[in-house]
């Protein structure tokens, strides 16, 4: 721990911004070391030393946004890819829930850097988080993030009978992607055809491989939950901003 590291990661690791917030605002010299401005890129820190940012920098980490999307089926949560719109492009005006809570007005700005903390395939549906903040991207998808997804995902078994209950324990813990032990997961069966899974990870394609993995084929799978923040009644299509009250 008394080894120097590089300022902006000492700056993540304490929650003051995303390494990418923290290279910006070092270059704007927003950014003290001990008291000491520090404007080049790439110094680095002892743990000890004290960080502190000026105002700009809070104020325009306060203007910030973070939308809640319910992302329908056809669309991507990054980049365009295959001739496929990505999620961002839905985010506009227009689609903007008309029983939103919250007071914050749309501006085109709120578009620049907005990016998706985490994935939701193509052919999946429901809860989708674009931000602006590195410190809501870093708690939903860093390494070290522990935030549950909720996921209601409708399925139909591929052999006579029902599934035993030997592979929903599987499902549950047990199963591996890509050579890689899988975290727990709460599995259960909500009705004949649908099961809620509880995940704390996010692999690629993820609930659908483990189904394959037990004789299970996805024919339907909805995010309805990451963290504390529900989808609730927000529209297919349509966005919302995350409220001040609200935390993942």
């Amino acid at each position: 721990m008394n080894e120097p590291v590089r300022l902006s990661k000492r700056m993540s690791e304490l929650g003051l911004c995303s390494r990418r917030e923290a290279d910006e605002w070092i270059e704007k010299g927003w950014v003290r070391v001990d008291g000491q401005i520090i404007s080049q890129l790439g110094s680095k820190v002892l743990p000890h030393q004290k960080i502190t940012v000026d105002k700009q920098a809070s104020r325009e980490q306060a203007g910030k946004v973070t939308i809640l999307l319910n992302k329908p089926v056809g669309y991507v949560s990054g980049q365009a890819e295959d001739g496929y719109k990505p999620a961002v492009s839905l985010i506009s005006e227009a689609t903007h829930w008309k029983n939103d809570p919250s007071k914050e007005k749309f501006r085109p700005s709120q578009l620049r850097h907005l990016v998706p903390a985490g994935r939701l395939d193509i052919d999946s549906v429901g809860l989708l988080v674009l931000t602006q903040d590195g410190r809501i991207a870093k708690q939903l998808i860093g390494e070290q993030s522990t935030t549950d997804k909720e996921y209601l995902v409708r399925v139909r078994y591929l052999k006579p009978g029902r599934l035993p209950d030997s592979d929903l324990e599987r499902l549950r813990h047990g199963l591996k992607l890509d050579g890689k032990p899988l975290m727990p997961a709460k599995v259960n069966w909500q009705n004949e055809d649908q099961l809620r899974f509880v995940l704390r990870e996010g692999k690629k394609r993820q609930i659908r491989r483990m189904c394959e993995a037990v004789g299970l084929k996805v024919v339907g799978l909805k995010r309805i939950r990451i963290g504390k923040v529900r989808l609730g009644n927000l529209p297919p299509g349509q966005w919302r901003y995350l409220g001040p009250d609200e935390t993942f």
